[in-house]
């Protein structure tokens, strides 16, 4: 039985990480799910938000994901995000930014095309994402 979990995060452009972890807190479309080693297998749809894991020196690292995909088998985890960035390659100005043009768009939308409304949805969610694991990464290394 290993103590570690082998964790991947991958989007089509580049492997975002490849490390050892004790546990993988992970968005999932049903909610938040915490992995640890020896989890039962499963697969299940990435949600946008924030992957929060812990290495083995105890150190709390984080990433924002947009959506994607997570299998979890034996004492692997494995993350097939359509977008993932660590937090601090995440410029919060900028993705706040984002995130404000993104909510005013859905706010001036006179006629609500399914489609254009659903690509706003999404790139505000990851928006969202994106300034959340920044701030969190900000507060827990000034807490370090």
């Amino acid at each position: 039985m290993s103590k570690y979990l082998n964790f991947n995060v991958v989007t089509a452009e580049r492997v975002v990480m490849s490390e050892e972890a004790t546990q993988v807190t992970i968005p999932t479309s049903e909610g938040e799910i915490t992995v640890l080693p020896m989890h039962s297998p499963l697969v299940t749809i990435l949600a946008p938000g924030v992957i929060e894991y812990k290495k083995p020196n105890g150190e709390t690292e984080l990433a924002a994901v947009s959506g994607g995909f997570v299998e979890v088998l034996n004492d692997r985890v494995v993350i097939l995000a359509d977008t993932a960035e660590r937090a601090e390659e995440i410029d919060l100005a900028r993705a706040e930014e984002a995130r404000k043009k993104a909510e005013a768009a859905i706010q001036d939308m006179q006629e609500y095309d399914d489609v254009k409304f659903a690509d706003f949805r999404a790139v505000m969610a990851r928006e969202m994402a994106r300034t959340k694991a920044a701030q969190k990464w900000r507060h827990l290394k000034k807490t370090s």
